[in-house]
C-alpha cells in the first residue's frame, strides 16, 4: 500500500523541480466508450495516479510554487457531489471530502474547471503540462491561455509552456520500496495464475480457457484486470509476438506460451512462460527451450547497477547464436552471424523494457547520446525468445517451436532481485509441475 505521505511527497518533489513561479496541470483520464452508450472499465492515468492515487475520472490536480503561495500551493478540481449520478454510476468523492483526503490547499468542482485554469494560469511564467496526451485537456488549457493573452493589461499568461513528462518520467522510473512492494504483489498473483493455466492446459483444452483461468486467478487475488491484452500462443501461434487472438485448440505434442501479468494497485506484472501441452518437453522443444533459458541466465547473472542494457543484451545474442549453429539453424560460424545478424530472423524484439504503473514503463533508455547504466530503483523485464516460424528454412523438427522465458527484476545496489521467481523455469521443475 502507498501512503498519502508518499504521494504528498511525490508532488513536491516535482514542484521543486520547476522554475520558479510555475503552475503544474496534470489532467485525469476519462472514461472511454467501448459501444454505444457503454464504456470500456475506467483505468486511471498513469501520470495522475502516480501524483494521487485518485481512482476518479474527469478530475485534475493543480499544483503551484509560486512565490505568493509560499512556494508551494495543490489542489483538485473534481466531479461534483451528484445524487442521481451517483445511483446510476457510483459514488464521488466530492471536492470538500478531497481537502482532507489529499491534503489540499483548495478543491473546486469541475463546472469551475474554465474558471479555475485562468485564475490558476495568471500571474504564472511557466505552465507545465503534457501536450498531446488529451485532446480535451490540450482545448481547455489552450482556450485558458488565449483568454489570457487577449485580457485586459492587468492578467497575463504565462511566457512558457513547458512539457511536464520528462520530469515526471524521471521520477517515475525510479520505484520507491513502497512501489516494489506493490510489484513484488503483483508479481505473485501473476506467479500464481501461471501455475494455474499451466496445470490446466491440456489437448483440447481452447487457449481462451486458459486466458480465462489466468484472469479468474488475478480477480480472485485482488487485480481485477490484466495488465494488458493476455497471450497464449499454442503451437505455431507462440511465433506471433503479440498474438492474442486465443481461439485455437491446444494439440498433444505443442508448446504453449503464456504472456501475461496481472495489474494490482496500478502497477503491473509481466511474466512469460513456455510449457509442453503433453507434460513433457520434445528433444527439438527441450533444444531451444534451454537455449533461451541459458541466455536469459547469462542476462540476470550480468544484470547490476552501471550495465547498461545494451550490453546485456549483445551478450544474449552471441550465447543464442552460438546455441542456433550449434543446433545448425544458422549457417556458418557464430562469427559471420553476429556480423550479418543473422539471428535476427529468430530473435527479433527487445531483451526487455522498464515496468511500473504502465507495462511498457516510461523512461528514458539513452541519456545524452550513451546507453543508459542501469541505477538501483529501476524495474525491467528480462524475456529473451526464439521464434522459429512453420516455414523457416531449417530442419522440420525445428519449425513452428516459438519459445520467450521472462522475468521482472529490480535493479539494487548490490544487483539485482528477481521478483517471478515463483513461477517454475526449468525442463524438470515444469515438467514435475504439469505431471502433478
Amino acid at each position: 500500500m502507498i501512503s498519502q505521505q508518499e504521494f504528498f511527497a511525490r508532488r513536491q518533489r516535482l514542484l521543486a523541480q520547476c522554475e520558479p513561479n510555475s503552475v503544474c496541470l496534470i489532467p485525469a483520464a476519462t472514461l472511454v466508450t467501448r459501444s454505444r452508450d457503454t464504456e470500456y472499465t475506467f483505468r486511471q492515468n498513469s501520470d495522475f495516479w502516480y501524483l494521487t492515487g485518485f481512482n476518479e475520472p474527469d478530475t485534475w490536480l493543480l499544483l503551484s510554487n509560486h512565490e505568493r503561495h509560499g512556494g508551494s500551493f495543490v489542489a483538485m478540481v473534481c466531479q461534483p457531489k451528484d445524487k442521481n449520478s451517483e445511483i446510476w454510476h457510483g459514488r464521488r468523492l466530492g471536492a470538500e471530502d478531497a481537502l482532507g483526503r489529499f491534503d489540499l490547499d483548495e478543491a473546486y468542482e469541475l463546472d469551475e474547471l474554465p474558471e479555475v485554469l485562468m485564475h490558476w494560469l495568471m500571474g504564472h511564467t511557466h505552465v507545465y503540462f503534457g501536450q498531446g496526451q488529451n485532446t480535451a485537456a490540450d482545448a481547455l488549457v489552450n482556450a485558458a491561455m488565449q483568454s489570457l493573452r487577449t485580457a485586459p493589461k492587468e492578467y497575463s499568461a504565462p511566457k512558457a509552456m513547458v512539457d511536464i513528462q520528462p520530469t515526471l518520467h524521471e521520477m517515475r522510473l525510479f520505484k520507491s520500496a513502497s512501489e516494489v512492494a506493490v510489484m513484488k504483489a503483483a508479481c505473485q498473483i501473476s506467479a500464481s495464475a501461471h501455475r494455474r493455466a499451466m496445470q490446466f492446459a491440456r489437448a483440447g483444452v481452447f487457449e481462451y480457457q486458459l486466458e480465462a483461468e489466468l484472469h479468474h486467478e488475478f480477480a480472485m487475488a485482488g487485480a481485477r484486470s490484466p495488465a494488458y491484452s493476455t497471450i497464449v500462443g499454442s503451437g505455431d501461434n507462440a511465433c506471433i509476438l503479440h498474438y492474442t487472438e486465443n481461439t485455437k485448440a491446444l494439440a498433444e505434442h505443442e508448446l504453449v506460451l503464456i504472456d501475461a501479468g496481472a495489474e494490482f494497485m496500478g502497477y503491473a506484472a509481466d511474466i512469460t512462460r513456455t510449457f509442453p501441452v503433453s507434460g513433457t518437453f520434445s528433444k527439438p522443444q527441450k533444444d531451444i527451450y534451454n537455449l533461451v533459458l541459458k541466455a536469459q541466465q547469462k542476462a540476470l547473472d550480468m544484470l547490476a547497477p552501471g550495465v547498461t542494457l545494451r550490453s546485456v543484451t549483445e551478450r544474449v545474442i552471441e550465447t543464442l547464436t552460438e546455441g542456433l549453429v550449434a543446433l545448425k539453424l544458422l549457417p556458418g560460424t557464430v562469427a559471420q552471424n553476429l556480423e550479418t545478424e543473422g539471428w535476427r530472423q529468430f530473435f527479433m524484439h527487445g531483451l526487455g523494457h522498464f515496468i511500473g504503473l504502465d507495462v511498457h514503463d516510461v523512461g528514458d533508455y539513452r541519456m545524452d547520446g550513451e546507453d543508459r547504466p542501469l541505477q538501483p530503483g529501476m524495474v525491467l523485464t528480462v524475456e529473451p525468445g526464439l521464434y522459429i516460424a512453420p516455414d523457416a528454412p531449417v530442419d522440420e523438427q525445428y519449425q513452428g517451436i516459438g519459445v520467450r522465458i521472462e522475468d521482472n527484476v529490480v535493479v539494487t545496489a548490490t544487483g539485482i532481485d528477481i521478483l517471478t521467481n515463483d513461477v517454475p523455469k526449468t525442463v524438470p521443475e515444469i515438467e514435475a509441475l504439469l505431471q502433478r
